[in-house]
């Protein structure tokens, strides 16, 4: 609650500072196309690949610091040279020590495709999504009724946006089911306790279509965490203090595609 209160502040200064409108507007000049953040996790689980979603996170309310040395551009090159399918970036400024900029500095060193992680409640911030950079956007069931997850969305969707639509539980599962997202993801942290279990991912990846990929994040260690939740139905995966805690980034990234 007390995050989300944050970010209606931070939403309300943002739109002090520069109108919705002219956020609008910003989006028309925005010459790069989307990179289909959905399309390649398809394509990669499709191919008999691993789809990793790898994160590029300074810390969290959780854990503190996870990384010190964080050069956010090294990183992104490091897991695209590792074999990463897509990249997470944090872009909250006060819990997780991101910053929306890092989306365009990391969408010039890059080829792949980007989504924002943040917490997400307001069109503005999709809107910016946009035009920094990103070619998909997080949406927590927790943090939004039916109608904003719906209306936010939707939205993405005719910004070109792919949307990665988080849930927890199972009636948070019976919520995202009913709306029209390519990616739902699975976050097997309790975010009151901040414990991680495994088995959430399990219990629920079974019960998304085929048609939609099912995304487990958090608590991934190991390549067999991973073989364990592809078992289960999960068709991607979202890893990031495990890589952030490597001094050889492009290493630990290989050993949980199973190259080593």
């Amino acid at each position: 609650d007390q995050i989300l209160q944050t970010k209606r502040e931070e939403v309300a200064a943002a739109l002090a500072r520069q109108p919705l409108a002219k956020m609008r507007d910003r989006v028309g000049d925005v010459e790069d196309q989307p990179r289909g953040f959905a399309r390649a996790l398809r394509t990669m689980r499709e191919s008999g690949g691993t789809a990793l979603i790898a994160e590029v996170k300074k810390g969290s309310p959780s854990k503190g610091i996870i990384r010190e040395d964080f050069d956010p551009m090294a990183i992104a090159e490091a897991y695209e040279e590792g074999g990463a399918t897509c990249l997470s970036v944090l872009t909250d400024q006060k819990y997780f020590y991101g910053h929306p900029r890092f989306l365009g500095l990391i969408r010039e060193q890059v080829s792949l495709p980007l989504l924002r992680k943040d917490f997400i409640i307001d069109p503005y911030q999709v809107y910016e999504a946009r035009v920094f950079g990103a070619d998909a956007i997080l949406l927590i069931a927790a943090a939004l009724d039916d109608a904003q997850l719906r209306d936010l969305a939707q939205l993405a969707t005719e910004l070109q946006l792919d949307t990665l639509l988080e849930v927890h539980d199972e009636q948070e599962l019976e919520r995202a089911l009913a709306l029209p997202v390519d990616l739902i993801g699975i976050n097997n942290r309790n975010l009151k306790t901040f414990v991680t279990d495994l088995a959430i991912s399990e219990q629920l990846a079974q019960r998304i279509p085929a048609a939609q990929v099912a995304v487990a994040e958090s608590g991934i260690n190991t390549r067999a965490d991973i073989e364990r939740l592809q078992q289960a139905g999960a068709g991607a995966f979202l890893v990031g203090e495990s890589l952030m805690r490597e001094d050889d980034i492009s290493g630990k990234l290989a050993e949980l595609l199973g190259f080593e």
